[in-house]
């Protein structure tokens, strides 16, 4: 009978070129490190043994081991100077064979590699702070010594005549005694600075009242105001006083981080010799105050610092401020402040 099954007889036909036997797989996992290192001391030692037995030979001895023995302890040496800590060695490496051990010294602790900062400056009350300009930023002090009061007022004015927001000046010693006595009572206090703002320009109607007592002419484009400004007095260093003018609107506002416009300083160096304490100050451009303002709040201020003793008014102005008495008035303070004496 034939066989009439194609998809057998084709395979009859054509026989597999690639039979799949099976196979066995025998997969082994080696220690690459191992064997790129296991015999690396061999081959050194292969590599220079004709050069080290020589050696052994020139110092009489035998072998190699005792060559080995005779320098065992420089071998060792040069070991732990190549170890690098946490690569070829712990973190923490081997004492040295000279180190003594821990119980016959007492414990130090380890040395920092690092340099050791340098100590901080040690504060001197001397020292004025930062930013803050004694008497000797000015002037030679140990020049100007022996100079007499009106010539040491002759240079204070020509070291800030060219400055044009300079403010600068001259006290008494006694003077400023009493100033700051006051300032020590009163730190801070407010001053009205005279304003002139602008009025209605319309002019009045042509009809008058019989009954109003007065009238502003028609002509009249200004009206009469007042500024208050807020003064701080401080004591930075012990030969220097300073004193911050700021406007009132501004403190305000910002508090204790409000930008003066005028800050005065006070040098009280040449007070035991010359019986001088020198001023200077400066205004701040583009604040609102010009030198002329400042001048004012200035002579202001002296009325009641120094003034104050002799003028009851003042001194209660001073003290209603200080307390917080809400009695003080402002139409007082513009008051005084514009009494001549």
């Amino acid at each position: 009978m034939a066989l009439r099954l194609p998809p057998l007889r084709h395979a009859l036909r054509h026989a597999c070129l690639h039979p799949r036997l099976p196979q066995r797989r025998w997969a082994q996992v080696h220690s690459v490190r191992f064997h790129a290192t296991h015999d690396t001391h061999a081959r050194i030692l292969a590599r220079y043994q004709s050069k080290l037995e020589a050696k052994a030979k020139a110092q009489g001895l035998s072998d190699l081991d005792q060559l080995k023995e005779q320098y065992k302890d420089k071998i060792q040496e040069l070991r732990n100077q190549a170890i690098v800590p946490g690569a070829t060695g712990p973190l923490v490496p081997p004492p040295s064979p000279t180190t003594p051990s821990p119980s016959t010294t007492s414990h130090t602790p380890p040395k920092s590699p690092w340099p050791s900062p340098p100590p901080p400056p040690t504060p001197q009350s001397g020292d004025s702070p930062p930013g803050l300009k004694t008497l000797s930023s000015f002037l030679n002090l140990s020049k100007i010594q022996s100079l007499p009061s009106e010539e040491v007022q002759a240079l204070w004015r020509l070291r800030h005549v060219s400055n044009p927001q300079s403010l600068h000046f001259a006290l008494p010693a006694s003077t400023f005694s009493t100033l700051l006595h006051t300032a020590t009572q009163h730190p801070s206090f407010v001053l009205p600075l005279p304003r002139e703002i602008p009025g209605d320009t319309h002019e009045p109607p042509t009809t008058t009242d019989s009954n109003s007592s007065s009238a502003e002419p028609a002509n009249s484009t200004t009206q009469q105001a007042v500024e208050l400004h807020y003064l701080q007095f401080s004591h930075p260093h012990p030969t220097t006083t300073t004193l911050l003018f700021t406007t009132l609107a501004e403190f305000k506002l910002r508090g204790e981080f409000a930008a003066p416009h005028t800050t005065i300083s006070f040098h009280r160096e040449l007070a035991q010799t010359h019986d001088l304490v020198l001023g200077q100050g400066i205004v701040v451009e583009n604040r609102g105050v010009s030198v002329d303002d400042a001048r004012w709040l200035v002579m202001c201020m002296q009325k009641f610092y120094v003034q104050g003793e002799q003028a009851p008014g003042r001194r209660e102005l001073l003290n209603m401020f200080t307390q917080g008495n809400t009695g003080f008035q402002v139409e007082r303070l513009v008051e005084e402040a514009e009494r001549v004496v």
